[in-house]
C-alpha cells in the first residue's frame, strides 16, 4: 500500500464512531482503501464511483455556529469542500479548497484529524456517485469576513446548532444532523 493510502486509512482507524452507521462507515471504507482500487477522483463527475470527498466545516465555537453553503450542483446546504486530488493528503485539500472556495486560510480544530465519515450517495445536478466524506473542523467566526465562489454556491450562512437540527434532511446533507450531534457531544 502507497504511503498516501496508509495514511489515510490510519486516520479513519482512529475516527470514534458516534453510532453504529458511523461504526459501518468506518468499516467499509478500510475496507475499500485496502482493497487497492481507485479511491481518488480521475475524472468528472464520477470516475471512479465512489471516490474521497475532504469537506470542512467552519465552527464559531464560542456561539455555537457553523457555515454551510447552498451548492449549486447538490442543490443542499452542504459544509464547505472538494473532491480529494490523485495521491493527496485529503488536509492539503481542505487548506487548497479553504482558498479557493471562501478565501481563508484553514486553521484546523482537533489536531488536523477527520472528526467524522460518511459514505454517501449523491443527488442533484450530478446525482448517482458515492463520495466517502471525511470532514475536518476549521476555527470560524460569525464575524469573519467570507468571499465565497459563486460559481459553486448560491450564498453562504451561518447556522447554530439548533438551527441545523431544525432543518429538514432534505435540505442538507442526509448526515448533517448527525454530525451536529457528534459536535454537541463532543462540546465542540
Amino acid at each position: 500500500m502507497d504511503a498516501i493510502r496508509s495514511l489515510i486509512l490510519r486516520e479513519v482507524e482512529i475516527i470514534t464512531p458516534l453510532d453504529a452507521l458511523e461504526k459501518e462507515h468506518i468499516s467499509d471504507v478500510k475496507g475499500w482503501i485496502s482493497s487497492g482500487v481507485e479511491i481518488f477522483r480521475i475524472e468528472k463527475p464520477d470516475n471512479p464511483p465512489k471516490h474521497l470527498v475532504s469537506y470542512f466545516v467552519l465552527i464559531d465555537k464560542e456561539k455555537q455556529f457553523l457555515l454551510l453553503v447552498d451548492h449549486i450542483k447538490a442543490q443542499l446546504w452542504l459544509p464547505t469542500g472538494g473532491h480529494v486530488d490523485v495521491s493527496e493528503d485529503p488536509r492539503e485539500t481542505v487548506k487548497r479548497e479553504a482558498r479557493e472556495e471562501l478565501g481563508i486560510d484553514a486553521a484546523f480544530l482537533n489536531n488536523e484529524l477527520p472528526f467524522f465519515i460518511t459514505v454517501t450517495r449523491t443527488v442533484g445536478l450530478t446525482a448517482g456517485h458515492t463520495d466517502v466524506s471525511l470532514w475536518y473542523l476549521l476555527k470560524g467566526s460569525v464575524n469573519e469576513e467570507l468571499r465565497f465562489d459563486p460559481t459553486e454556491f448560491k450564498r453562504v450562512q451561518w447556522f447554530s446548532f439548533d438551527e441545523v437540527l431544525g432543518m429538514p434532511l432534505s435540505s442538507l446533507d442526509p448526515q448533517m444532523h448527525r454530525f451536529v450531534q457528534k459536535l454537541i457531544l463532543h462540546k465542540i
